[in-house]
């Protein structure tokens, strides 16, 4: 199957394009400097020959999953939507410089990263649960690096309702990290499905590569994978420094009978800070939501298709924004007072202004002269 190539960037109002940063099965990322505030910023957008609903569904949907979510510390941070001036629909999020996609492969990462790391993620997971969203693609190259060195979940572009379910529901799970009976296509996405892929991606970040993924040629086609996952034997990691409870937390997490795995990303999570407290670690903040919270927007509609958000079709031009007389801080507070304190205020002749003043100084000169006289006696 060929490899689609990258679409054209899109001229977007406010932003200057710089590079791309990655295309995947139907969105392209682009890297944009935003201009006020200034700030890099990734741009999802999709191919301008997309034209389908389910698609576009997806899209919006992920639009509409990081509104509600992306407050979350450890959540990519959306900042708008819309549809450039050639009709494409868009995302503009937070630019994260890092992924774990690679480096699990060429670097031992510390347990105790690790560690950290799978807390932060399952208290992503458990908000979002709470907000009755699925993210249905847990892995590591879905978690992405922040300028500051934070780990944050991204892509929720095939998230889904726990409380709506289809029966055409798109399944584009990727296999490694999926739980048997997703694979299985028994469900599109429930909270022990995503335990099992939490549970799947830290094991990968320690043993350096995904769960049923063995090293010989050949080995790993999905329809292989999917066999080794179906029968879900549980392989102990061949690290030393791996304590044999946080196999035993994972063995579980992992189970074929997805009863049997942790009741919730919470309980997935408490048991990792259990293991950081018995290796001496200072457990990691779990970040999730009070019992009474509740996302403030409606729910996220899972079946809209349509394009929608401000479209553009004509970029303002740099000759059109206004430009000050002056420089300085003396200039942008008089423009501050010119512009925003009193915008209807009429400008006034200057001439009674100077007739004022120079018979201003006319009546202090005499005053002065009458001052002299009294002083010497002559009046």
């Amino acid at each position: 199957m060929a490899t689609r190539l990258p679409s054209a960037p899109p001229i977007l109002p406010g932003l200057a394009y710089i590079r791309p940063l990655g295309s995947g099965g139907f969105a392209d990322v682009f890297l944009y400097e935003q201009d006020m505030p200034r700030r890099n910023v990734a741009v999802k957008v999709m191919p301008s020959d997309v034209r389908d609903p389910d698609l576009r569904r997806m899209f919006n949907a992920e639009a509409d999953v990081l509104a509600h979510l992306s407050a979350h510390p450890s959540i990519v941070t959306v900042y708008q939507a819309g549809i450039s001036a050639d009709g494409r629909p868009y995302i503009v999020m937070e630019f994260c410089p890092g992924s774990l996609a690679q480096r699990y492969r060429i670097e031992r990462i510390p347990v105790d990263e690790v560690l950290a790391i799978g807390v932060r993620m399952a208290g992503a997971l458990e908000s979002a649960h709470r907000a009755g969203l699925v993210h249905r693609d847990v892995k590591p190259s879905n978690i992405l690096i922040t300028t500051f060195g934070t780990p944050v979940l991204a892509d929720f572009g095939i998230s889904s309702s726990l409380l709506q379910k289809s029966a055409d529901e798109v399944l584009a799970m990727s296999i490694p990290w999926s739980a048997p009976e997703v694979v299985a296509e028994q469900t599109a996405g429930s909270i022990a499905s995503e335990v099992w892929s939490l549970g799947a991606t830290v094991y990968s970040l320690l043993a350096g590569h995904s769960p049923f993924e063995r090293r010989e040629r050949g080995q790993n086609t999905k329809e292989l994978l999917r066999r080794r996952i179906a029968r879900a034997s549980y392989t102990e990691i061949p690290r030393a420094d791996v304590p044999a409870s946080l196999q035993a937390l994972l063995a579980t997490a992992m189970s074929r009978d997805p009863g049997r795995r942790q009741t919730s990303a919470r309980a997935f999570a408490e048991e990792l800070r259990t293991v950081q407290a018995e290796l001496g670690l200072s457990p990691t903040p779990l970040e999730i939501p009070d019992a009474e919270w509740s996302p403030a927007s409606d729910p996220v509609d899972f079946s809209d298709s349509a394009l929608r958000g401000p479209a553009r079709s004509q970029i303002e031009r740099e000759g059109t924004r206004k430009r000050r007389a002056s420089t300085g801080v003396s200039g942008l507070a008089r423009d501050e007072d010119t512009d925003f304190s009193a915008p209807s205020r009429t400008r006034r002749s200057p001439l009674p202004w100077i007739i004022g003043g120079v018979l201003g100084a006319v009546v202090v000169a005499a005053g002065a002269v009458v001052a002299t006289l009294f002083a010497t006696g002559a009046l």
